[in-house]
């Protein structure tokens, strides 16, 4: 039977490696600040633009339906992200917490997972501004001329990377601009499309119906067990339009990686990366009624960008230059949010032994993360311009493995939550719902889209391209050549010795922590054999 022991302040972290002793600028960020971070760094116009088409290729006009559902287990995990964050406030989230809750070893792979995933993401995103600059100037040419993208692609990385570093302040004034004018755009957009449907000024167009929300009449939305058996590649229209839509929602948790910025640092962020799901899925519903309303769905199916399919038809070819403004702006928002959660994981995985000590560095002026800020864009860079000499299909197929990181640290982090409040779940229903039950769903759902994505991705004609790696889709080869990267990397820092990291224990939360009156550092629980 095991015991616990009360440990002393700062146990389980060297100097300056606690929350909010990172150097980093504490109560920068109010609740608005970190929502729009949250939901910026969501990109949900290039979200919906990028795959709505899809989403309606296998749900049709039940599109809607595919997007609140997949809002579900990203709410079961925003409730784990407000309790973790409530007793542990370090801008290394899933890295932090999995490490109290579960040991070094889990920690240090749940942050390569999120290192891993926001450099992958940053050349789509950094491609995508590239594409949409020379569109909004119509300059067509260019747009289709992968050089001239790419480069300019590598100049918006470099300008979002010098936002980062010179300040959260600046970086969270620079979202509120670039937020802004997507919401308006895209809100502009809906309310036109909608107003001319209800006129009946628009031929082929279709009068919403609240059945659009109601998932039964899905196909496959009565399972079979070869569909549910996560070990099996077998899906149908619901499996697909879930894992394609699941992953439009990723991002919020940039919110709570904020924390040791924001005001409030132990509520705020959790409270903003709650409301940034609710927020998105208002957006992705409104948005996903309005357009195929507007159009229907034969002309808007397998589209990789339903927003120009339906811009100038809904507000003309003027006007329609708004959307390819959200979708910029989006992108570019994103591409900068995208850099927060990446630097701000590095930080604490650096303070706390994790990661070479080089990347604990705080800029004095700024206090921001100034080597992990600098290597962040140097490395996407590379990232993106190397797989574009490769091959564009390399890049695609890339991003097709972000989502099994996405699964990944998401899945950890609900897990996290459960395991590490596991003694105090029967203190009463709250608990047992928000703490236990909600963030155990989560991880359920999140956890059997992993496995099942590693199985549907191993079918190289599920890929982007098609093409086959070692007999497997390239999506998950990607994905398994970049966690053999973070073993090899794991064993070097661990071999090294830095500090006492890997001989930490698992953590319990002390009553006070558990109970929301104090934070984990200085007031935990180590469990022992």
């Amino acid at each position: 039977m095991s015991e616990t022991s009360t440990a002393p302040p700062g146990a389980g972290g060297s100097g300056g490696a606690g929350a909010g002793e990172k150097g980093l600028k504490g109560g920068a960020l109010g609740l608005l600040s970190t929502t729009v971070i949250g939901v910026a760094s969501t990109a949900p116009g290039y979200s919906l633009a990028a795959t709505l088409g899809f989403v309606i290729a296998v749900a049709g006009f039940k599109a809607p339906a595919i997007m609140w559902l997949a809002f579900v287990p990203m709410a079961f995990t925003a409730a784990a992200y407000y309790y973790l964050n409530r007793a542990d406030p370090d801008c290394g989230t899933t890295f932090s917490w999995a490490t109290r809750a579960m040991g070094p070893t889990i920690g240090w792979f749940g942050g390569w997972a999120i290192i891993v995933a926001d450099v992958i993401v940053m050349a789509a995103l950094a491609q995508i501004a590239g594409i949409y600059t020379f569109l909004l100037f119509d300059a067509d040419g260019l747009a289709e001329n992968t050089f001239w993208v790419t480069v300019l692609g590598c100049t918006f990385i470099a300008i979002v990377t010098w936002i980062c570093y010179i300040g959260i302040e600046v970086s969270a004034k620079t979202q509120y601009f670039l937020l802004g004018l997507e919401v308006v755009a895209l809100g502009l957009f809906t309310v036109v499309a909608l107003v001319r449907v209800w006129f009946g000024d628009v031929e082929g167009s279709v009068d919403p119906s609240l059945s659009w929300l109601n998932p039964s009449g899905i196909q496959g939305f009565e399972l079979s067990w070869a569909e549910l058996n996560p070990f099996s590649s077998s899906q149908s229209s619901l499996v697909i339009g879930l894992l394609l839509a699941i992953f439009i929602y990723w991002g919020w948790d940039s919110a709570v990686t904020v924390n040791e910025e924001s005001s409030d640092a132990a509520h705020t962020p959790g409270k903003a990366a709650i409301i940034s799901t609710v927020v998105l899925v208002a957006i992705y519903v409104v948005v996903s009624v309005a357009v195929q309303a507007f159009a229907g769905i034969d002309s808007l199916a397998d589209q990789d960008d339903v927003l120009a399919v339906v811009g100038d038809q809904v507000l003309g070819s003027w006007l329609g230059k708004l959307l390819i403004i959200a979708v910029l702006t989006s992108a570019t928002a994103s591409c900068q949010t995208t850099i927060l959660p990446t630097t701000r994981t590095a930080l604490s995985m650096a303070a706390k032994g994790a990661a070479p000590k080089y990347f604990a560095r705080i800029e004095p002026r700024y206090l921001t993360p100034s080597t992990a800020t600098v290597w962040m864009g140097v490395l996407s860079v590379v990232w993106y311009a190397g797989l574009t000499v490769v091959s564009e299909d390399a890049l695609s197929d890339s991003l097709l493995s972000l989502g099994l990181m996405i699964a990944l640290y998401y899945a950890l982090t609900a897990w996290a939550c459960v395991w590490y409040y596991r003694r105090h779940l029967t203190e009463g229903w709250r608990n047992m719902v928000y703490v236990g039950l909600f963030p155990a769903l989560g991880g359920l759902m999140l956890t059997w889209v992993l496995i099942k994505s590693v199985f549907v991705l191993s079918e190289p004609a599920n890929s982007n391209s098609g093409n086959e790696w070692f007999g497997l889709g390239p999506p998950v080869v990607i994905g398994a050549g970049f966690m053999i990267l973070g073993l090899v990397l794991y064993v070097l820092q661990r071999t090294r010795g830095s500090g006492d990291f890997f001989d930490r224990r698992a953590e319990l939360p002390s009553d006070a922590v558990a109970r929301g009156e104090a934070i984990a550092e200085g007031a935990l629980i180590v469990e022992e054999d």
